[in-house]
């Protein structure tokens, strides 16, 4: 078998990233698909859609066909793997025929979310379709030794959930996984803002607003930025500065439960594991782990070492590719 016929998706939420052996990430797009709905035809994939959301006339819509990491809409997702697959195939230059693809599926998913996974992938003519957890993905991809019995601890905070692992020897040895993630931190913004300020944004703009003014729940010094949205009362646009100690107040509550989700998962833990968790600490991988203060604030509450990985965001699409060396080995830990 072809090795650069291999390929591994990290099929997120937020991000869709195709990841190949010898050229490492070759795409990282945002899940978003633009259908035109008079004629049921895909009009744009990626950031193009992205770009879309909230800006198009009635017959397009901008849809998001993954929900808190799972496929809602499969017809939009197969035809969003195919245009990604076609785009992934022009730029490793050869013709993806039949590869093996390796797809991440949350901890927490259902064997009928899973079997959804798969069957979309291999609509877009894949030969084997391969299942591998993301907190062990996100753990590989963060260069952990997985396949070594020692405590691997990851937190990968994505666009729909947080998962949360402890990894030993190749599998998961306790996890949860909560369906709050970065998407939910957004919508928290933008609905205190709706409250506060009877001022209604989008969630493109909660995002921005999180990424630039967002902290974790740490003393830092407050910044302020200029908003603009639609007044509630009098449906003309409006400005107001929002301060980062309001945002922090907005997303404290869903903060609170990836802390309590980590909490949890480490009181699971088997005291033989616990010695090395102390030892070596937490890995976060996400694009939550990239939150202001994030990492501050989870050592100061758990009161163990806390580590960003190298590469939060591709971490899981490297290590869904890494893992096709170890599928093997991690079978039993998937199935």
């Amino acid at each position: 078998m072809l090795s650069n016929n291999e390929i591994g998706i990290d099929l997120g939420t937020a991000n869709t990233l195709v990841y190949s052996k010898n050229k490492g990430i070759v795409l990282n797009e945002p899940s978003v698909v633009a259908i035109d709905i008079t004629t049921n035809t895909v009009l744009a994939v990626g950031t193009d859609a992205k770009n879309m959301i909230g800006k198009t006339p009635g017959n397009i819509v901008a849809v998001r066909p993954l929900k808190d990491g799972v496929i809602a809409d499969f017809d939009i997702t197969s035809q969003m793997l195919k245009q990604i697959m076609k785009k992934a195939s022009k730029i490793l230059g050869l013709s993806l025929r039949k590869p093996t693809v390796v797809v991440c599926t949350p901890s927490g998913s259902t064997s009928v979310e899973r079997r959804a996974i798969e069957d979309a992938v291999k609509s877009c003519g894949a030969k084997h379709v391969h299942l591998i957890e993301e907190p062990v993905a996100a753990a590989i991809g963060a260069d952990l030794p997985v396949s070594e019995p020692i405590a691997n601890v990851v937190v990968d905070i994505g666009g729909g959930t947080t998962e949360v692992a402890i990894i030993s020897f190749g599998g998961v040895v306790s996890c949860n996984s909560i369906r709050i993630g970065g998407d939910q931190l957004d919508e928290d913004i933008v609905q205190f803002i709706r409250k506060k300020y009877n001022v209604l944004i989008g969630e493109r703009t909660g995002e921005i607003i999180k990424m630039e003014i967002g902290y974790g729940l740490i003393e830092h010094e407050v910044k302020s930025m200029e908003v603009r949205g639609r007044d509630l009362v009098t449906g003309l646009p409006k400005t107001i500065t929002v301060t980062s100690v309001e945002i922090q107040e907005a997303i404290r509550e869903s903060l609170l439960h990836i802390l309590e989700a980590i909490r949890s998962t480490l009181e699971d833990s088997p005291p033989e594991l616990s010695g090395d968790i102390v030892d070596q600490g937490v890995v976060l991988t996400g694009g939550g782990a990239l939150l202001n203060g994030m990492q501050d604030w989870l050592a100061s509450e758990i009161v163990v070492p806390v580590h960003i990985a190298p590469q939060p965001l591709e971490a899981v699409a490297i290590g869904t590719g890494r893992s096709l060396g170890v599928i093997n080995k991690l079978q039993k830990a998937v199935y």
